[in-house]
């Protein structure tokens, strides 16, 4: 293997785009790039509610793989924007696989990183059949242990000043459920403290992802009309659970056994604690595990970056220089 870091494929534009009605008054938006005829792949985004973006095209080698991407429900340029209902975990894997019916495709790559990674498992298990290679990054089995320890006591411990910012939105007699006190506002009709707090549950994600401070990445979270729909769908996803019974990811980790895949995980991931992606590890041993020294939680991390691209590069059968 070289020394060299791999990392982004060049710029590139879809060679498709198009609005999929999955029903339930929501319309899902869809791109398509790489080369048509090529290896399928299926990319899942992270949030829930976080929406595309262009640099995520440029995970696969154009030349070998027919991707698409789309925005999940409420989010990106899909209708309508940040919307509640009829979004859940079970909506969202109805409709990749009526992607996958509307590309004809018998079988595809799903590949996926934090809420992605959830979102992945759930698809996998639920349609093992489907899926040729599983790649997963920044692993989150929404447990109520994951959420109460980036959402009530854990990471508040390593970022008291970003924390502080965090509850800034929630009177003090609320902050014991904070997840429940953010839901009331963001559910709420005051359209500025919804916005307020649509920004500081955002921001507090885009500021700890991150090992060391990257505008470049947390920038958008702060942008208030972006922030609206991360923080409203991803607050109703894991008020929720996600819809998944408690520990339910790791506990049919058995049905992913004959599907090769890829686990990529960073040490200093606050987000995503590590021991989640080391259970998923030992739960399916045909995965390949590759944790990452010195990285947090995204995926633009140049370790974290590098084992993602040779993952991609793997299952399209090019070799590893």
């Amino acid at each position: 293997m070289s020394a060299d870091l791999r990392t982004f494929y060049p710029e590139i534009e879809p060679f498709e785009t198009g609005m999929l009605d999955v029903g339930d008054g929501h319309k899902i938006y869809w791109e398509r790039v790489g080369t048509r005829g090529a290896k399928p792949a299926v990319f899942l985004h992270g949030g829930p509610g976080g929406g595309i973006s262009p640099k995520q095209r440029r995970l696969f080698d154009p030349t070998l793989y027919d991707v698409i991407l789309f925005d999940q429900r409420g989010c990106g340029k899909s209708t309508p924007y940040a919307s509640l209902e009829a979004n859940t975990t079970w909506h969202l894997v109805a409709d990749i696989e009526r992607l996958r019916e509307m590309c004809g495709f018998d079988q595809w790559l799903v590949f996926g990183g934090s809420w992605g990674s959830t979102l992945a498992l759930a698809y996998s298990q639920t349609h093992p059949g489907r899926v040729s290679e599983l790649v997963v990054r920044g692993i989150y089995t929404l447990t109520r242990a994951e959420l109460e320890w980036y959402y009530q006591f854990g990471v508040s411990e390593m970022f008291p000043d970003k924390w502080e910012r965090f509850i800034a939105p929630i009177p003090e007699a609320e902050r014991g459920d904070l997840m429940a006190a953010y839901r009331k506002i963001l559910t709420g009709t005051d359209k500025r403290r919804q916005s307020e707090a649509a920004i500081a549950w955002s921001s507090w994600e885009g500021q700890t992802i991150t090992l060391l401070p990257e505008p470049e990445t947390s920038d958008v979270f702060g942008e208030a009309n972006y922030a609206l729909a991360f923080a409203r769908i991803e607050n109703h996803y894991f008020v929720h659970g996600g819809w998944l019974e408690e520990g339910q990811l790791l506990r049919d980790a058995g049905r992913l056994k004959d599907i090769p895949g890829t686990i990529v995980h960073g040490r200093y991931d606050m987000p995503c604690p590590l021991r989640y992606a080391w259970a998923l590890h030992k739960a399916w041993p045909k995965a390949e595990f590759h944790l990452i020294e010195g990285a947090g939680h995204a995926y633009s991390e140049p370790g974290i970056l590098d084992r993602l691209i040779r993952a991609t590069d793997k299952y399209a059968g090019k070799r590893d220089s």
